[in-house]
């Protein structure tokens, strides 16, 4: 009778467990399609004579975010910020390509977002190794500033995924990054340039060198796409779409504007698991999000909670904080050209507080002299007074040490209100400069 009791409490206590796990949340799979150097240049977000087909659909079945910052211009310490939940300047990363000898481990309590994935069950993957039948490689880019840990990621193999469920993985993408050399597409006397850039043949087919490049990410992804509808994995993965930094021209990647700053980010959820609580398909969001929140809302996702440490805010599933009312970021040294650059953003204002303004826009930097056509010419333009006020402005000699736009008005941020007599722009530069110097204080900016 003891034994039957017995056997009938383990059966039911089973089939108790049974029914709370049928009940409990199904944890998704998690991709990540990044792209380097990528601002907002997709046909979803307006851009012509750029073909985008896959990533249209994406954000047409999924969400499209239209105000998503990342927290540093340049790569190195954009992806030390994105990887970790944390702001590059609390991390001392915030130099590009710096803290690279193996002396430099995270501060105690700051783990990549691998590990935290990694505690919560999920295999992770920085995939280089795809199917032979795609054609290509993920480039398996890190670009770290600091020492990573012994394993950053469980494994680089597209094959590995399906067996390894659930997973947190990223696929890189390098188009987008110079030398661009995609196949040619757009027509260049038909793009449409920043008002700051001369109408130039070579400005021209500059820009449309790098849409192009666009379109081949596109390709790419669409290929990817298939890939996971294949292997059986589309309804059970989230899919992200998101760019590391903003576009590799000149006042984009490097400066603390939004064409440094600004990227696409794309979410589509997967129709065989529910959607988390600030999901909604097809919706256009204009909330502010940080690129640092996307490791906090990824471990929300897969139902963990935010490490202590972790500065970033996750935006969906059961652990989403409230929505961002500011947007931080931070400029550096990037290659030789030291510069120190502080911003701070709301759903109108950017404010910009330059705290190196004796170096120029165009300060001696071997990297774009080489690599950016438009660099070159635009200083020789200046010399000759082929531009406009507008372009002009780029050749001046010292940036300004303030600086204010509305981005509603002004979305090239061409206009500097930081002088302006009106109250409302005054009220706007006092309000973001103390916020901008709370921040720098509360988060321990490595810069100072």
């Amino acid at each position: 009778m003891k034994l039957h009791t017995c056997l009938l409490a383990i059966l039911t206590m089973l089939g108790t467990r049974s029914a709370i796990a049928a009940d409990a949340p199904a944890r998704p799979n998690i991709l990540w399609l990044i792209a380097e150097d990528f601002g907002q240049h997709l046909g979803c977000y307006g851009t012509k004579e750029v073909s985008t087909p896959n990533l249209d659909a994406l954000a047409t079945a999924g969400m499209r975010f239209t105000r998503c910052f990342t927290t540093a211009p340049v790569c190195s310490p954009s992806r030390s910020a994105f990887m970790t939940g944390m702001y590059a300047t609390t991390l001392g990363a915030h130099n590009h390509r710096s803290n690279r000898d193996g002396a430099h481990p995270l501060p105690e309590g700051v783990r990549l977002v691998t590990d935290w994935m990694r505690d919560a069950g999920y295999f992770t993957a920085n995939v280089a190794k795809l199917p032979p039948e795609l054609g290509f490689k993920g480039t398996g880019k890190t670009d770290w500033n600091f020492t990573a840990s012994a394993k950053p990621f469980d494994g680089n193999d597209w094959s590995a995924l399906k067996g390894h469920q659930p997973f947190f993985a990223q696929v890189n993408f390098q188009e987008t990054h110079r030398n661009f050399h995609a196949p040619k597409h757009a027509d260049p006397a038909k793009v449409e340039l920043p008002p700051y850039y001369p109408d130039h043949p070579v400005v021209r087919a500059d820009w449309a060198e790098y849409l192009d490049a666009a379109t081949e990410v596109d390709r790419k992804i669409g290929l990817i796409l298939a890939q996971l509808e294949k292997d059986g994995l589309a309804t059970n993965t989230v899919v992200v779409f998101f760019g590391d930094n903003g576009q590799a021209h000149v006042r984009g990647k490097q400066f603390a504007y939004d064409s440094g700053l600004l990227v696409p980010l794309l979410i589509r959820w997967p129709r065989g698991v529910p959607m988390p609580s600030g999901f909604v398909a097809g919706k256009v969001s204009d909330q502010l999000i940080a690129a640092i929140d996307f490791a906090p809302t990824m471990l929300s996702l897969a139902g963990a909670k935010k490490p202590a440490k972790m500065q970033g805010h996750a935006f969906l599933g059961p652990l989403a904080e409230p929505p961002r009312t500011l947007v931080f970021g931070a400029a550096d040294r990037c290659d030789e050209t030291a510069r120190r650059s502080r911003t701070v953003r709301d759903a109108r204002y950017r404010y910009i507080r330059n705290l190196t303004p004796e170096v120029a826009i165009f300060a001696p930097n071997a990297y774009k002299a080489k690599q950016y056509p438009s660099w070159n010419l635009i200083q020789q333009l200046h010399v000759g007074g082929k531009l406009n006020s507008v372009q002009a402005a780029l050749c001046a000699a010292r940036m300004p040490d303030e600086e204010l736009y509305d981005t509603l008005a002004d979305p090239y941020e061409i206009n500097n209100l930081a002088a302006s007599a009106d109250p409302d722009h005054q009220a706007a530069r006092r309000r973001l400069r103390v916020e901008l110097e709370m921040w720098i204080e509360e988060s321990n900016d490595q810069g100072r």
